[in-house]
């Protein structure tokens, strides 16, 4: 037994701590941050006020993880982010294919927990800030509520991923909330004042059938039923929408987003249970009899509060104009996803999400403080407008986004720099090629890598897919609406194609050939060929069609077969890296239908979706070709691309390979300690974190056994069940050797082996 003495008071207990880098936030952006940095060599201390990591991604708020794929429903194809945060998705897919937010959490968790270079500290909150001097942070303190201990962090680089910014504003941090005038940076899709000054919180709830009936009374604070009526007329919900699902019970964008949080919650608690109480107890839900709610949310998702800024301010233009930045480090992909300020009680829609052509640039200058010199800014609070941030302020952007930051302040450590001086220094090429190499991608900036002796290295194998025909052992697909195959064409004539088709009548066939206005686009905006094709009843036969169109440089185009309900056409069983369908029928969760058409003046481009659909659906259409439409080289693996863009960038084994290799001669001995490469994880697919289940824990395209071997056949390395996209071998000792032999496996009898990059380095 222990005894104290009386005192007038006490201190807490106190510790202090010093690190390289100090991220405030452990949301996604903060998470990401500190595993980039953290793998990049420097130390880091993670400080997150509460008891998991993830923030509006965690099972507090289970909100999924989206970005520029948005939920493929938009016409960016391979868009998905890489990095870190694709590791993280991948192996949440891999673990959790039904999205359960308790096991994403114990993901995040298992990362940050399995880099030394982190100190992590949860359930604890940023209270104070000291600075160095006028525009220098030297340290915070910060308060941990399980162990009433006071953390006292110094460092000479911070980075606020708080969401609300809580150190920026303690900093003295440049910063505005609401929505800018249209004239202010000349956005004509501004804000007028009655839509709204900010985006409000969201509270979302689970519910389950118990077999029995269960009886719901609801608490005293629910708002009645003549209220959830109104709020009906406006929404459309039911029983079987779940958690994110209701990202329209959406309240505060009215009030002051970061101080008045507390009650906004209980504006939305008091929506979500007088909404359950609708359900169960109108009389409108029969079906609601055995129903009972599972959880509900006791902390909101935050959308918007503060916004710092930084040496630029993204603005729509660069949104939907894709302005190219010399300082690119991160892109987005995003819809301009703006919500109206007064929530469920709007009388306007939920939403209005406004596309982009393609997926547009990122630049550095966005992510650090204008003003506080030492201070990286992450997560939604990055420099952009009010416009802008409808798009850059989602989960997968922001992880991507800070994923920068990270590396940035691993630059800024080893040359003892601040943020800024990687401009002013001209250090912004080499950050880029340092996060190129961590994964990450740069919309039209390859990876150039001196260092990397794969570049001067003769690369071959022992075959390459020759794109000419994808088999007709498919179903057969009704032409209820446009579908294309997008394909990468060669330069030249264009060859000439021919697809099965089912007629049911007699009637005329239309085949469009189109193109991006943009090269990089995967919105098929410029027709350059038009064919008609006339058809008889009940017939079934193979059509030919010659395009007359020359292509001037390899890149992708649409073969359109347009919407005609007397025709059916064939499928195929058969999928390739890089090839895909694509069909102008619409996803209503993300869009209206299937051309934008948005408001007069907005600054804003109409344009047709075409969008592929989810596996298992989403067959390739059979076709055939005159002449080989594109080589999958060996050479490929070296372009410094590792996911599709003008063209698939793969080195593809043709099926008939029953032992497919690739050859790496170096034509000297080369010392090498580090093997990098880089496998098709379908940079197509969405990968939402939570709620929604997907149809495989493996990525149909992933070679997942494969065996690296010396030109004299001994094995460096064997890999078993493969499911991630990046795999770093760092060999226990180095080896000498002037060849590589890669030997993969096809992933199936449908899916040939690909490879997207290799690169090999001596230390």
């Amino acid at each position: 037994m222990k005894v104290f003495k009386e005192e007038t008071e006490r201190s807490l207990k106190l510790k202090k701590h010093e690190s390289d880098l100090t991220i405030i936030g452990g949301g996604m952006a903060g998470t990401c941050c500190a595993l980039t940095a953290a793998r990049a060599g420097i130390k880091v201390t993670l400080v997150q006020d509460r008891p998991v990591l993830g923030g509006n991604g965690s099972s507090e708020v289970r909100l999924w993880i989206l970005g520029a794929t948005s939920h493929m429903s938009n016409n960016n194809r391979w868009a998905r982010e890489g990095g870190v945060i694709d590791e993280i998705l991948v192996e949440n897919t891999h673990r959790n294919p039904e999205g359960n937010p308790i096991i994403f959490d114990t993901i995040l968790l298992e990362k940050v927990l399995s880099e030394k270079n982190i100190t992590l500290l949860l359930n604890t909150a940023v209270f104070e800030l000291k600075k160095k001097d006028r525009d220098r942070i030297e340290s915070v303190k910060a308060f941990c509520s399980q162990n009433s201990t006071i953390f006292e962090l110094k460092s000479p680089l911070f980075c606020d991923a708080s969401g609300d910014g809580i150190v920026g504003f303690m900093s003295g941090a440049a910063f505005r909330m609401g929505a800018e005038s249209n004239d202010e940076f000349g956005e004509k899709f501004a804000p007028t004042i009655a839509y709204g000054e900010l985006l409000g919180h969201s509270l979302y709830f689970y519910s389950k059938d118990t077999g029995k009936p269960v009886e719901f009374t609801a608490p005293s604070y629910a708002i009645s039923e003549e209220e959830v009526e109104q709020i009906a007329r406006f929404r459309k919900f039911g029983l079987g929408d779940q958690g994110c699902h209701f990202w329209w019970i959406e309240y505060g964008g009215r009030l002051d987003t970061v101080h008045k949080t507390e009650e906004i919650k209980w504006k939305l608690w008091s929506v979500v249970y007088g909404i359950w109480n609708y359900f169960k107890n109108s009389g409108k839900f029969p079906e609601a009899k055995s129903m009972t709610l599972e959880w509900v949310g006791y902390i909101p998702g935050k959308r918007e509060s503060r916004r710092y800024e930084g040496d630029y301010i993204l603005r729509q233009q660069d949104v939907v104009e894709q302005n190219e930045h010399f300082d690119a480090v991160s892109y987005g992909g995003w819809a301009l996803d703006l919500h109206p300020a007064d929530g469920v009680y709007a009388k306007q829609p939920g939403c209005d999400q406004w596309h982009s052509k393609g997926v547009y640039q990122i630049p550095f200058r966005c992510m650090y403080s204008r003003n506080v010199k030492n201070l990286f800014l992450a997560g939604r609070i990055i420099s952009a407008t009010h416009v802008a941030f409808g798009s850059t302020r989602v989960m997968a952007t922001c992880s991507h986004n800070a994923q920068a930051v990270g590396m940035a302040a691993a630059l800024c450590t080893e040359k003892n720099l601040e943020p800024c001086d990687i401009i002013e220094n001209n250090e912004i090429e080499n950050l880029k090629r340092r996060l190129l190499r961590f994964g990450q991608y740069i919309p039209k900036h390859p990876l150039i890598d001196e260092s990397d002796l794969v570049q001067n290295a003769e690369v071959t194998a022992s075959s390459s897919l020759k794109l000419r025909e994808l088999d007709g052992c498919g179903p057969w697909l009704k032409l209820d609406y446009s579908w294309a195959m997008l394909v990468p064409l060669k330069r030249g004539k264009c060859p000439s194609f021919s697809f099965r088709i089912k007629s049911t009548s007699d009637t005329q066939m239309s085949l469009e050939l189109r193109r991006s206005s943009k090269r990089g686009n995967f919105t098929p905006d410029i027709i350059v060929d038009r064919e008609e094709i006339q058809l008889r009843d009940d017939e079934q036969m193979d059509v030919s069609i010659q395009f007359e169109h020359v292509i001037e440089e390899t890149s992708y185009y649409f073969i359109c077969l347009m919407a005609n309900e007397n025709i059916k056409i064939r499928c195929s069983e058969q999928r390739i890296t890089g090839v895909l369908s694509v069909t102008n029928k619409f996803n209503y969760r993300v869009a209206r239908n299937n051309i934008q058409e948005p408001p007069e003046n907005s600054g804003l481009d109409r344009f047709e979706f075409w969008r592929p659909l989810r596996r298992p659906a989403g067959h390739n259409i059979s076709f055939s070709s005159s002449s080989p439409i594109y080589e999958f080289v060996p050479s490929h693996i070296k372009n410094g691309y590792s996911r599709p863009t003008n063209q698939p960038n793969a080195w593809v084994a043709a099926y008939n390979d029953k032992h497919p290799q690739l050859f790496i001669s170096f034509g000297e001995a080369k010392t090498i300690k580090r093997i990098e490469l880089d496998f098709d994880t379908d940079f197509d697919h969405p990968m939402e974190s939570a709620l929604m289940g997907h149809p495989e824990r493996t990525m149909p395209f992933c070679i997942k056994n494969y065996v690296i071997k010396t030109g004299n056949g001994d094995i460096v390395y064997k890999k078993l069940n493969n499911y991630q996209t990046r795999n770093i071998i760092e060999l226990n000792q180095p080896i000498e050797t002037e060849k590589l032999v890669i030997e993969v496996e096809h992933p199936s009898s449908n899916i040939p082996a690909s490879l997207f990059s290799v690169r090999c380095y001596e230390c």
